[in-house]
């Protein structure tokens, strides 16, 4: 049975979008809107390697925050969620290491076969990374109000 609530396991499900905040190299947080995929245990998120400035501070410093907020792009759901954990870039080979998350990717967004199928027309869309973060530490706010103390949750507990 895994630590994470079933509020937030929903989420991460759901979301469409969720915005992955990482520590810059002059220490300060940089935030970056990405499609979370999630399979019961770790956090996928896949960055263009060109010109990708999160992926050298994910390097530098793993410990990010992800966050999900948004009820339009939750299929609306109110419920609201922070992930703090540590991340590690995946990038053995930037044209095909991606894929491995694939299926998680085409069940939350089937569009991404177009862009599957126009492949070569966009070769540098598909020169990617994946970014697989292990949570450490849950808050989230069941009700969506984020002036409320949230609920948390830390890895070794069981939800």
């Amino acid at each position: 049975m895994s630590w994470i609530p079933s509020a937030v396991d929903d989420l991460l499900k759901r979301a469409l979008v969720a915005e992955l905040s990482v520590v810059n190299h002059r220490g300060e947080t940089s935030t970056h809107p990405l499609i979370p995929l999630w399979d019961g245990e770790k956090i996928y998120l896949t960055s263009s390697v060109l010109f990708s400035r999160k992926l050298e501070h994910i390097k530098r410093n793993p410990k990010v925050a992800l966050a999900v907020t948004d009820p339009v792009a939750c299929d609306g759901l109110t419920a609201r969620c922070s992930i703090q954990g540590d991340a590690r870039v995946l990038e053995d080979d930037p044209h095909s290491t991606w894929e491995d998350v694939l299926p998680l990717w085409r069940a939350k967004e089937p569009a991404i076969d177009f862009f599957i199928s126009k492949r070569f027309a966009f070769p540098l869309f598909f020169e990617r990374s994946i970014i697989e973060i292990t949570p450490r530490r849950v808050s989230w706010w069941a009700d969506g109000n984020p002036t409320r103390e949230p609920q948390v949750a830390n890895a070794g507990q069981v939800a």
